[in-house]
Formats: structure tokens, sequence, C-alpha cells
């Protein structure tokens, strides 16, 4: 039984490159969220995940109730992510995107759900990738954003991967109304973790 006096606590972690949004190794040299340079509550856990080979903003709480408030599906909570793709997509493969694909998820069959999407004019200020990225000079790359209220396994890169653009780079830059693109969080660097107070809290549901 939770006691009701106990404190909540929620961080905002920089996810960087090449670590597992957890705090358990499962192989000797994995990088978890056990390596970065914050003492968090043993009671702490991630909202979600990002996978190791994506990068931005990661919510940790031991708070139950806004654990069930994000990652209720109903709820429509949005989060909005830069990908860097191979390739420039035109507008059959944006609007695909924005109407839903079909991707595989555990081995089924799953239609997005609608999604906002809109390529961007220039790269995005983003701290360095560590180790970079690879690129192929005979392929372009381009930038575009993502805005998604579902969070299935790998969404963005089987999404993008299912109109012809595989994924170089990934980073949430947005959860809510609190993110790397707002004043709020600037200047945030990979590692960083920040306490959210109350008027950080409440920026996720804007």
């Amino acid at each position: 039984m939770v006691d009701p006096k106990a404190e909540t606590a929620s961080f905002l972690l920089y996810k960087p490159y090449g670590m597992l949004s957890q705090f358990t190794r499962e192989a000797p040299g994995h990088i978890t969220l056990a390596d970065v340079d914050f003492h968090f509550p043993k009671d702490v856990y991630p909202v979600g995940r990002l996978d190791a080979d994506s990068e931005g903003l990661l919510l940790l709480t031991n708070d139950k109730s806004l654990n069930k408030r994000l990652l209720n599906p109903t709820n429509k909570h949005p989060r909005t992510y830069w990908v860097q793709v191979e390739g420039i997509p035109d507008e059959i493969a944006i609007e695909r995107l924005r109407n839903g694909v079909d991707i595989h998820v555990d081995g089924k069959q799953h239609r997005t759900l609608p999604a906002e999407v809109r390529p961007l004019s220039a790269p995005p200020e983003l701290p360095a990738r560590v180790p970079p990225i690879r690129v192929r000079k005979s392929i372009p790359d381009s930038w575009i954003e993502i805005i998604l209220i579902e969070g299935k396994n790998r969404q963005v890169r089987r999404m993008c991967a299912a109109v012809g653009f595989p994924v170089l780079r990934l980073v949430r830059v947005q959860i809510g109304g609190l993110g790397l693109i707002d004043p709020t969080l600037n200047n945030m660097q990979p590692g960083e973790v920040r306490v959210l107070n109350e008027i950080f809290l409440k920026l996720l549901w804007q």
C-alpha cells in the first residue's frame, strides 16, 4: 500500500545516445540511467522509454498518478521529435505520415494514429551526437518534425521506414508543453537532469 504522505519527485533527463532507458545493466558495457551523474531516489522510474540509439527528453518520476496520466492513450498526450532521415521526403510521404501508416509492433500490424508532421527548413540546433552519425555522400539527408499522441516501440523509426526514409538521428525535444524548443529548458545538454517543480509539471499538460 502506498503511503499517502510519501513525497513525490519528478525529473527530466536529456538522455544521451547509447544509453538504455533503465537502471539495470543487461550486459557488460551497457550504459544505463545508473551512470547519470545524478542521485535519483530509489523509487523513481522512467515514464515511457527512448531506445538506446535515440536521444532527448526522458521523464522519470515516482508519482504513480502522473505516470498513469501520461501513459494513458485516451489523454492523447503529445510528444515532439526531430528526426534526421536519409533522403528528402516529398509531400506524398509527409502526408502518409500525417494520416497514419502500417507498422509492425511485437509481430502485429498497427495503423499509426494521425500525427503532426512537417519538414524543417534547416537542421535544428542540437548538441553534437557522440558518436556522430554516418552519412553517405551520395545520398542527401533532411530533418522533419513529428508530433505523436501514442508511443509504440520504435514507432518513429518504423513510420519513417514505412515511407522509405530511414532514420539517421532521432531526438525527442518536447513532452507536452515542456521542451528543449522552449526557453524553459534551453541549453540543456545530454546527461543533464532537471528537477521538476510545480511550474514545470504544469507545462507537461499544455
